[in-house]
């Protein structure tokens, strides 16, 4: 009989937008053997030889809605145990209803593929400011929603239970490495949004928590995936630019409250066994180079 560790080196798994989350999710899939065959897509050629280099099988795949790849390429993609689609909505830079339409585009692929399991990567931005914690069920369907595409996706990934085991991971702000807060603040005046407490990951966690819950096995659940602790902005924002020598914002009073939500992750604890290496916003790891996205 196999052990558990020979079964997981057999779990072929696929990564649909191996992109700056994907990219290192696929490194530890192959370093930790969780999978001795990973494969990404992208959209960019030149990225196809950056992952032959690390052992990653690299598929050039276009959503435009519609794949305008050939049925071979969408065949040897899709002929996998595990997928895990990690696309940006790039909800303001395309037409209402495209995202659906690229992920029904990719429901149809799935329906005709051996894929048993799907981790379907999702977003806090789903939620509305009701100045409260939100949980899972505080957003079901698009009318609840601040991006009813997103959750539209969302649903469209459901209709694939229970014949497959379907997670879906609505990650808070992905932050780490090169992706600096207070690169995208320095120097502002007058800010009025300091108070409003963040809603973070960092992507060594983000990376983390999925590995644990494939090893641990994928569930027919929503979970949203956020650090713990909610630092505001202010606070992150200051000691990021101080960090790195940035002219840091200055904040005014507003006139009213802003409005804010704080996402709530104890549905993820009460499920999955999983310490956080970056509980704090405030001790994120950060560095001016991502060499290795």
């Amino acid at each position: 009989m196999m052990d558990k560790d020979s079964k997981l080196e057999k779990n072929r798994i696929s990564i649909l937008g191996c992109g700056w989350l994907g990219f290192q999710l696929a490194q530890r899939l192959l370093e930790q053997h969780i999978s001795s065959h990973v494969k990404g897509s992208t959209t960019s050629a030149d990225k196809i030889k950056k992952f032959t280099e690390k052992g990653i099988q690299g598929f050039l795949l276009q959503l435009k809605p519609e794949f305008e790849n050939t049925a071979t390429d969408l065949e040897s993609f899709f002929n996998t145990d595990t997928l895990i689609i990690s696309l940006p909505p790039r909800l303001s830079k395309n037409e209402p209803g495209f995202y659906q339409q690229q992920i029904e585009a990719v429901v149809r692929e799935i329906k005709k593929s051996p894929v048993r399991d799907l981790i379907f990567i999702s977003s806090t931005g789903i939620y509305p400011e009701l100045n409260r914690i939100m949980t899972e069920d505080d957003v079901t369907t698009p009318e609840q929603s601040a991006s009813p595409d997103m959750v539209e996706a969302e649903n469209l990934i459901q209709t694939l239970r229970p014949e497959r085991n379907v997670s879906i991971l609505r990650l808070g702000g992905l932050m780490g490495y090169n992706r600096i807060p207070g690169k995208y603040v320095k120097g502002q005046k007058n800010m009025t949004t300091g108070s409003i407490p963040v809603n973070y990951i960092h992507r060594d966690d983000a990376v983390a928590i999925i590995l644990t819950i494939i090893k641990s096995g994928i569930s027919n659940q929503t979970f949203n995936i956020v650090a713990p602790i909610h630092t505001t902005r202010r606070e992150i924002y200051e000691a990021s630019c101080a960090q790195f020598g940035w002219e840091t914002p200055t904040f005014a009073e507003p006139d009213s409250k802003p409005d804010y939500k704080i996402i709530s992750a104890e549905k993820f604890a009460q499920h999955y066994d999983y310490a956080f290496k970056f509980p704090d916003p405030l001790q994120f790891y950060y560095s001016l180079e991502d060499s290795d996205a």
